[in-house]
């Protein structure tokens, strides 16, 4: 095949490199919808088959959580092999077992194991039987939170009979960490260590200006939008608007960045893209009683790290309880899931490293300093370092003595031996006074109370109205109708029928590539102009979020309300 450098146009002609420069931009422009059809489409075979999960490895069921006693809509996997070298060599019978779970927040299950260099992939490298967590795309009739840690439960005591002696390690993707939290506190001795990568505990805290979702809460008046959501659902809540409600936090990469990247290098990206949107636009449904607890008790509650959280009348969450070992892995550049919400809960626990160590408890925190909160799961570069580190360090956490650290890792080596290790890992106590972030309790307090109230006018005057005038077919038309949905689809030849005619043009297209060398004088002006959109709507966003985190503080920071006895911030003057 020839190169760019092949095609690239002799210097200082402008004419021939006008001509070439239109020639590749029309070839890119091709390709670039081409793609797009072909997300629409995949978009439309993964639903009809019923959105199976994305894993690049071959699995068995062990057991269905929908036919259990109490049923939830979660399957336990073994992950059997990804080509027959790979297990022979590394899978090692004595070590434990690790459990994964992904995230249930709008999309599907497959992120821990979506390609070789991932979790699934460097924890059979590490050399442990991998089971991975699944879930199916819509919830049991009237599936609640605490339906899920019982099935979850059943999974570990599954685990802990199949694999006797040898606690599990159990390891949670975002919201599936504050899950694998709450399990840990309800499955004492059954566990080993838990993981908790990019999890939030701590749902009021944040830095100003940088971390806008955890007001959205506030601004919209508290949970009572969930709970309207969910009913003109007919009782579900369509992922597609947490999946929506994560565009919008980057303007600069939801409306340009990213597909300007995939339109730029379209060669190279067009399977990247195309695997990572099979993913991205699976979207799964929650039941109402399932968002409504989540949104109430942890984002508008915060009630997990105040031993708040109730599951059922006489059952309440105490994190004090969870005695396994805890690692949490956090990225100072992910903005959904910052440090301040992934630790903060440690010393709103845990008064101080004395209460801490006095509870027998050793807790791990690794930071990176810039990946986002889709790449602590999903960067093969991460899986390689971190996540391989993590994991070859499970059996050094039990031999801690109690008390806060923070994991460095010193000197990757590369070396793809499976048995031997592959870095330096070391622990460096910390203080948990030392973990000190913003306080804004009686903002968060004022945002809880009106909510409660909201939440009460919605279930008594709207609520009733709403639920009776739904029927299963509005409810379906709203999802088929969602603007992340129809975004996509319009692309597919079953809803644009021209779309085929970009189908032929491409493929004829491809056959004659005419890369145009970066250097060409017009290249360069369309990236210039690219960077230039880009920095206009990240200024636009930035400047959104400063204005939200105004309104919230204009609202619930003290004018409106006065001074009252939430507000533990004392007299500044």
């Amino acid at each position: 095949m020839a190169t760019p450098d092949e095609h690239a146009t002799p210097p200082g002609n402008p004419v021939a490199e006008l001509f070439a420069y239109q020639a590749d931009l029309w070839r890119r422009g091709v390709l670039y919808l081409d793609t797009l059809r072909e997300r629409a489409n995949n978009m439309l075979e993964h639903e009809q088959a019923g959105k199976p999960p994305l894993l690049d490895f071959d699995y068995e069921m062990i057991l269905d959580g929908r036919r259990l006693e109490r049923p939830a809509n979660y399957a336990l996997l073994r992950i059997t092999r990804v080509g027959e070298d790979f297990l022979d060599d590394c899978l090692d019978e004595t070590r434990p077992p690790v459990m994964i779970v992904d995230p249930r927040a709008g999309h599907g299950p497959g992120i821990g194991g979506f390609k070789q260099d991932s979790e699934v992939g460097m924890a059979l490298h590490e050399g442990h039987p991998v089971y991975f967590v699944i879930f199916f795309p819509e919830p049991m009739p009237g599936q609640t939170l605490e339906d899920v840690l019982h099935v979850l439960r059943r999974f570990v005591e599954t685990l802990a009979e199949r694999h006797p002696g040898k606690p599990p390690v159990l390891y949670g993707n975002c919201q599936a960490g504050w899950a694998i939290a709450l399990l840990s506190a309800d499955c004492e001795g059954l566990a080993g260590p838990a993981v908790l990568n990019g999890a939030p505990l701590s749902y009021w805290s944040g830095e100003s200006g940088v971390n806008p979702m955890r007001l959205a809460g506030g601004l919209l008046g508290g949970a009572w939008m969930a709970h309207l959501l969910a009913d003109l659902g007919g009782g579900r809540f369509d992922g597609a608007h947490l999946a929506a409600n994560f565009e919008s936090l980057k303007p600069a990469n939801t409306f340009w960045q990213k597909d300007y990247q995939l339109f730029a290098d379209i060669d190279d990206q067009r399977e990247r893209f195309l695997d990572f949107e099979r993913w991205w636009t699976g979207f799964y449904s929650l039941s109402k009683e399932e968002i409504v607890a989540i949104v109430e008790n942890l984002f508008v509650g915060n009630k997990l790290e105040r031993g708040e959280l109730e599951l059922h009348p006489g059952c309440t969450v105490d994190l004090k309880r969870i005695r396994n070992p805890l690692v949490i892995f956090a990225s100072s550049g992910d903005n959904i899931t910052p440090p301040h919400q992934a630790l903060n809960w440690i010393p709103a626990v845990y008064p101080d490293t004395k209460a801490l160590k006095a509870a027998g408890q050793r807790i791990v925190y690794l930071i990176n300093p810039h990946v986002g909160h889709l790449g602590i799961f999903v960067s093969a570069k991460v899986a390689r370092l971190e996540h391989r580190a993590i994991l070859e360090s499970v059996g050094d956490f039990n031999d801690l003595a109690p008390g806060l650290y923070e994991m460095k890792i010193d000197n990757p080596t590369g070396d793809p031996d499976c048995h031997k290790p592959q870095f330096q890992v070391h622990f460096e106590e910390r203080q948990v006074e030392d973990l000190e972030y913003p306080d804004q309790t009686p903002e968060f307090e004022r945002v809880k109370a009106l909510s409660k109230r909201n939440v009460a006018l919605y279930e008594t005057f709207v609520g009733p109205w709403v639920r009776r005038f739904t029927t299963p077919w509005s409810a379906e038309m709203l999802r088929q109708l969602h603007p992340a949905r129809t975004s996509r689809l319009m692309f597919s030849e079953r809803f644009a029928p021209w779309m085929a005619g970009v189908k032929w043009l491409a493929e004829r297209v491809e056959t004659t590539p005419t890369p145009v060398d970066h250097s060409n004088p017009y290249r360069r002006w369309e990236t210039l102009m690219s960077n230039s959109i880009t920095s206009a709507l990240t200024l636009a966003g930035t400047t959104r979020d400063s204005v939200f985190e105004m309104a919230f503080k204009g609202l619930y920071g003290g004018s409106w309300f006065g001074k009252d006895k939430t507000d533990t911030r004392g007299d500044q003057s």
